[in-house]
C-alpha cells in the first residue's frame, strides 16, 4: 500500500484511530493532564526570553566575546526550530507521554548543567541540548492534550496551554530580571531543575499513554536530514542576515539552500512508505491557513516584541524588572484572555476570533507605531493590553486549528508544525523587522545627526553610532560633555522611536494579511477523533 493510501484512509477514519477512553481517577485525568504539562511547557517557554537578561551577566562572568553570547541564544533558537517536527514524529512513534517526560528529564538536566558551567563554550553546548529535548517536551504536550480531551472541551484546554505559553514568554524578562539582580545568573537555568522535577512526578502519576491504532510504525530517516538541514539553513539565514547583510552571498546562500532542501524534502515525501510530513495534510485548506496564520502571528509578536525591550530599557531607562513590569497588561491580559477565548471559539468556531484576534492585534501595532519618547505608562499600557487581547485567541484558535484538522495518528506531527511555524515566524519578524529598523537608521541618522549640529562624523564612526542607535542606545563616550551627550542621547532616541515606529507599521500590514488568511480556518475535522466526551 503506498503512503498516500494509508494517510488518505486514516484522515477518512478518525474515529477508528480514536483514543481510549479516558480512566477515572489520576491516570489520563483530562484537566490533570494540562496542569502537568503546562508545567513542563512553562519552562521551555521562558527560557525563550529568560536568557536574554542574563546574558550581559554571563558575559562578564565567563569573560565570553559578543559571538559566544549571541551563540547561546541562537544555539538554543536553532536546535528547537530543527527538531519540533521530528520530535513529534517520535511522539506519534513511542508514545507523547515517552517522549515528554525524556524532554522534562533532558531539558531540567541540561538547565543544572548550564549553571554549573566554567566556561562560555559548555553553555553553549547544553543550550543547544535544552534546545533538542525541549522540541521533544512541546509537540508531546499537543498530543497528550489532543488525545485527551473531548473536542467540546479542547479548545479550552489549547487556551489554557496557550495562556502559560504567552505568560512565559512575556514573563521571562520580569522574572529573569529579578533572578540576576537579586541572586545570580546561575539561578536562571537552576529554577528549571526544581520545576523539571516537580513535570516529572507529576507526569509519571497522571499521564496516560495513548496510541492511535494506525500510528507510524517505522521513520523517514532521509526525510528527517532533509528538513532539518532545510530548516538549519534558513533559521540561520535568518539570525546572520542582519550581521551579513540581506544581499551577501552568504544569507543568499544559505537563503537558497534553503528553499532547494525544502524543494527536494517535499518531493522526496512521495515516495516514502510513511512520510515524515504526509503531503496530503496541506491538502487542508485550513491546516494550512493555520499554518501560515501562526507565522505570521510570531512574526508581528516576537518582531515587534523585539524592540519594546528595547524601547522601555534604552530609550525610557527602565530596569529589567521594570520594563517587565511595564509589560504586564501584555501578560495579564493573555492570561485572562486565553481561556475566554477557547470558550468562545468552541461555541462560534475558530473563524471569527482569529478575525477579529488579528485585528485587534493590527490595531495594536499600528498604535505602538504613534508611540514617542515621552509617551507615559496608560498609554503604553492600553496598546500592550490591546496586544493581548488580540493573540490570545490566535495563539489558541489556530494551534486548534492546525492540531484539530490533523488525523489523531499524527497529532505530535502537527503540533510540531505549529511549534515550527511560531519559531520560522518569529526568527523573521526580528530579521525583517531588523532590517526595517536598520534602514530608517542608516537613512535618517546623519540628517539627523547634522540638524543637532553635533561634531561630524566618520565613516567608521558613523557606522558604530548607526549599530548603538538601532537598539535605542545613545553613543556617548565617556569624555563627552554633559551638554553634547545629552544632544547625542535626544537624536539617537529621536532616530530609534523613528525607526521603531515604522518597524510597528509593517508589522501591523503583516497582521492584516493574517486577519485575511484566517478567513479560512474552521473547526477541526478530527477533533473528535480525541477521547471519547463527557469523561471529564
Amino acid at each position: 500500500m503506498t503512503s498516500q493510501t494509508t494517510v488518505d484512509k486514516a484522515s477518512r477514519e478518525p474515529r477508528e484511530a480514536a483514543a481510549p477512553v479516558p480512566a477515572k481517577g489520576l491516570r489520563g485525568h483530562p484537566w490533570l493532564t494540562l496542569f502537568s504539562v503546562a508545567i513542563g511547557v512553562m519552562m521551555v517557554a521562558l527560557d525563550g526570553t529568560i536568557v536574554a537578561i542574563a546574558n550581559p551577566a554571563i558575559q562578564q562572568d565567563l569573560n565570553a566575546s559578543l559571538a559566544d553570547v549571541q551563540w547561546i541564544t541562537n544555539g538554543y533558537m536553532l536546535a528547537l526550530a530543527v527538531s519540533l517536527i521530528t520530535a513529534g514524529k517520535l511522539g506519534d512513534r513511542f508514545g507523547h507521554r515517552q517522549t515528554f517526560l525524556i524532554g522534562v528529564v533532558g531539558f531540567a538536566a541540561a538547565s543544572g548543567a548550564i549553571g554549573l558551567s566554567h566556561s562560555a563554550a559548555l553553555v553553549i553546548t547544553f543550550r543547544v541540548l535544552q534546545g533538542l529535548f525541549g522540541a521533544l517536551l512541546m509537540p508531546a504536550a499537543l498530543g497528550l492534550l489532543r488525545a485527551t480531551f473531548p473536542a467540546e472541551k479542547l479548545n479550552m484546554a489549547i487556551g489554557i496551554w496557550g495562556m502559560v505559553i504567552g505568560a512565559s514568554t512575556a514573563g521571562g524578562p520580569i522574572l529573569g530580571g529579578v533572578l540576576v539582580e537579586h541572586v545570580s545568573w546561575q539561578s536562571v537555568f537552576f529554577i528549571n531543575v526544581p520545576v523539571g522535577v516537580i513535570a516529572l512526578l507529576l507526569g509519571l502519576l497522571i499521564l496516560k499513554d495513548h496510541r492511535a491504532q494506525n500510528a507510524p510504525r517505522s521513520f523517514d530517516i532521509g526525510g528527517i536530514v532533509l528538513l532539518s538541514q532545510a530548516m538549519f539553513c534558513l533559521i540561520w539565514a535568518l539570525i546572520k542576515g542582519s550581521e551579513w547583510g540581506w544581499g551577501d552571498y552568504r544569507t543568499l546562500g544559505f537563503l537558497g539552500a534553503a528553499v532547494a532542501l525544502f524543494v527536494v524534502f517535499a518531493f522526496a515525501q512521495k515516495n516514502v512508505r510513511e512520510p515524515l510530513i504526509p503531503l496530503s495534510m496541506f491538502r487542508s485548506v485550513p491546516l494550512s491557513a493555520g499554518v501560515v496564520l501562526m507565522v505570521l502571528m510570531a512574526f508581528a509578536f516576537m518582531g515587534g516584541l523585539f524592540f519594546v525591550t528595547f524601547y522601555l530599557q534604552n530609550v525610557h531607562g527602565l530596569s529589567p524588572v521594570d520594563s517587565g513590569l511595564h509589560l504586564l497588561p501584555l501578560t495579564g491580559m493573555m492570561i485572562v484572555a486565553s481561556p475566554l477565548a477557547g470558550a468562545a471559539i468552541t461555541k462560534f468556531g475558530p473563524r471569527v476570533p482569529l478575525v477579529g484576534g488579528m485585528v485587534c492585534t493590527a490595531a495594536a501595532m499600528f498604535g505602538m507605531s504613534q508611540l514617542e519618547i515621552g509617551t507615559g505608562t496608560l498609554t503604553m499600557s492600553i496598546w500592550f493590553g490591546l496586544l493581548g487581547l488580540g493573540l490570545a485567541p490566535v495563539m489558541v484558535g489556530a494551534t486548534e486549528v492546525i492540531v484539530g484538522n490533523a488525523p489523531l495518528e499524527l497529532s505530535g506531527v502537527a503540533g510540531g508544525l505549529q511549534q515550527s511555524a511560531m519559531q520560522v515566524g518569529g526568527s523573521l519578524g526580528t530579521a525583517v523587522l531588523g532590517a526595517v529598523m536598520a534602514s530608517q537608521v542608516d537613512s535618517k541618522l546623519a540628517d539627523n545627526w547634522t540638524a543637532a549640529q553635533l561634531p561630524p562624523l566618520g565613516p567608521d564612526q558613523l557606522d558604530q553610532a548607526s549599530s548603538a542607535v538601532e537598539v535605542g542606545i545613545p553613543p556617548v563616550g565617556g569624555d563627552v560633555p554633559p551638554e553634547i551627550a545629552g544632544k547625542i542621547a535626544g537624536v539617537a532616541h529621536d532616530t530609534f522611536v523613528s525607526g521603531m515606529s515604522t518597524a510597528f507599521m509593517v508589522a501591523g500590514g503583516v497582521a492584516v494579511l493574517a486577519a485575511v488568511v484566517a478567513t479560512f480556518t474552521k473547526r477541526g475535522e478530527n477533533a473528535e477523533a480525541g477521547a471519547g466526551a463527557g469523561h471529564i
